[in-house]
């Protein structure tokens, strides 16, 4: 249990530094444009698999961003998933609104390996063993910004698995109820 709370301290920690030191730098004369962003899902959070997202803006209908998360639960099935992204945006706003999102998938999964079965005892040396899996996949969403640049995003989606098949799940979520700060 401490092991859990220490990487909930931890991460919590992390996600609120990297926010408040890009709200810590000078100002100048000339603000430069705000092409990064820092989300935490508080979905997956509450979940158990706690996600961090970093997004870089290209243009202002286009970016490309991040998402890691990890399992602090132990009744989760995925230990880490990492998509990278690339998203083109609708709204008025510079890289806000409605999107749409292309995505890679990146995720290591525990599954039971059964072993050998015998007819009389059924299977036996039952274990837990995880395997990688490899993905493509689409999610569509919206993004909406304050004056302060501060962010609340919905994305929804579903990727393809391409690796492990046979013992993995074909596919895995995109989804996220994000808060972050656009710096």
């Amino acid at each position: 249990m401490k092991s859990i709370n220490l990487k909930i301290g931890l991460f919590t920690a992390f996600f609120f530094t990297v926010v408040f030191t890009g709200i810590a730098q000078e100002e100048t004369n000339e603000t430069p444009p705000e092409k990064n962003e820092i989300k935490l899902n508080i979905g997956y959070v509450i979940a158990g698999l706690p996600e961090v997202t970093y997004e870089r803006y290209l243009t202002d209908e286009t970016a490309i961003g991040v998402s890691v998360a990890f399992s602090i639960e132990e009744n989760i099935d995925y230990n880490f998933i990492a998509v990278p992204y690339f998203r083109f945006y609708f709204g008025k706003k510079n890289n806000a609104g409605f999107f749409v999102e292309g995505n890679a998938g990146l995720f290591s999964e525990e599954y039971i390996h059964y072993g050998d079965f015998h007819p009389d005892y059924g299977y036996n040396n039952a274990s837990i063993e995880s395997k990688f899996g490899l993905g493509l996949g689409m999610a569509v969403g919206g993004k909406f910004i304050t004056k302060k640049g501060w962010i609340a995003e919905l994305v929804g989606g579903l990727g393809r698995n391409f690796s492990n098949t046979e013992v993995l799940s074909e596919v895995y979520p995109r989804l996220g109820i994000s808060i972050g700060k656009r710096f």
